[in-house]
């Protein structure tokens, strides 16, 4: 048994930090896609990829922009990952020249089921774990994997009761 309340182990990421974290990535990726230094486009795993690969695409002047929805969360439990929405077959072909962005690798398990899809795309997360890295080509910040990241499209504003005590 452990001491530690459970928003004590939380990342907590405000919209200013996505949006940075973000644009870090996007610089870190600039000139090295495959069509002359270029990306032939940006595919987002959704939800937590589409604002990134909206800052990424604005940053790297991106214009075709697609998603891919895989759902392997039910609420916090994790489930066998599934594809509900692949992107346009055309633009894929086997991935050469994509840049695939989500906002966290955690177990690897949905990107291991993209990356079966489209093995020649390169995997963008903005925050990664150490369980999932080795599924990612490139991220900003790594956590510990027990740690929970609070996004800001996950929260709102509201009264905190302090760690101990009372007010």
């Amino acid at each position: 048994m452990t001491d530690r309340l459970p928003h004590e182990k939380g990342f907590h990421i405000s919209w200013d930090q996505i949006h940075r974290d973000s644009r870090a990535l996007a610089w870190r990726l600039d000139g090295k896609g495959s069509v002359d230094g270029s990306w032939r486009a940006v595919v987002a795993i959704t939800r937590g990829g589409m604002a990134p690969a909206m800052i990424m695409a604005r940053e790297l002047d991106i214009r075709t922009v697609d998603t891919i929805s895989v759902k392997s969360y039910d609420h916090q439990d994790q489930s066998k990952a599934e594809i509900l929405k692949a992107p346009d077959a055309a633009l894929m072909g086997d991935g050469e020249g994509i840049l695939i962005v989500d906002d966290l690798v955690d177990s690897g398990r949905t990107l291991e089921l993209v990356r079966a899809l489209y093995p020649k795309a390169h995997f963008a997360t903005v925050y990664a774990k150490p369980k999932g890295r080795a599924m990612v080509d490139t991220f900003i910040t790594e956590v510990s994997q027990d740690t929970w990241i609070f996004f800001p499209w996950d929260m709102a504003l509201q009264y905190v009761q302090p760690y101990r005590g009372k007010d």
